[in-house]
């Protein structure tokens, strides 16, 4: 078993950069997600293969270091707030009416999402299911 953690570990380790590197790409969610998938599936078999490609994919929206500018640009524009009355997390599908969507400016590299703020909060949404990808934090 501990032979399999240290290897689960050093792959984990090599990855790492093409992770990193996924973040700053142009296809960075599904470089993120087959990342997330490949590193997944070495800890924890197919079932940590799917959690690890949807962790990665996630992480193809922004970058960790982007967050707190994105959240200032978006408090900064004043955008209203949606009351949600579900838990605000990743997955969660919102209403198709009564939210607003912005284009996340260009300068931050995503793409094919919108965002939005619910319960305060700085959200990515794929807007064609109306899907949270990323919570801003």
């Amino acid at each position: 078993m501990s032979k399999k953690i240290l290897l689960a570990g050093a792959v984990l380790a090599v990855l790492a950069p093409a992770g990193a590197f996924a973040q700053s790409s142009a296809g960075g969610a599904a470089a993120g997600g087959a990342t997330g998938a490949a590193a997944g599936a070495i800890v924890g078999g197919p079932i940590g293969a799917a959690v690890g490609g949807v962790t990665g994919a996630i992480v193809g929206g922004l970058a960790s270091e982007q967050q707190p500018r994105f959240r200032q640009y978006v408090v900064q524009q004043n955008v209203p707030s949606y009351r949600y009355q579900e838990e605000v997390r990743v997955g969660a599908v919102l209403p198709s009416s009564g939210v607003e969507y912005y284009e996340v400016p260009a300068e931050y590299g995503v793409k094919n999402y919108r965002y939005t703020v619910v319960n305060e909060t700085p959200v990515l949404v794929e807007p064609g299911t109306r899907r949270i990808v990323q919570i801003v934090r």
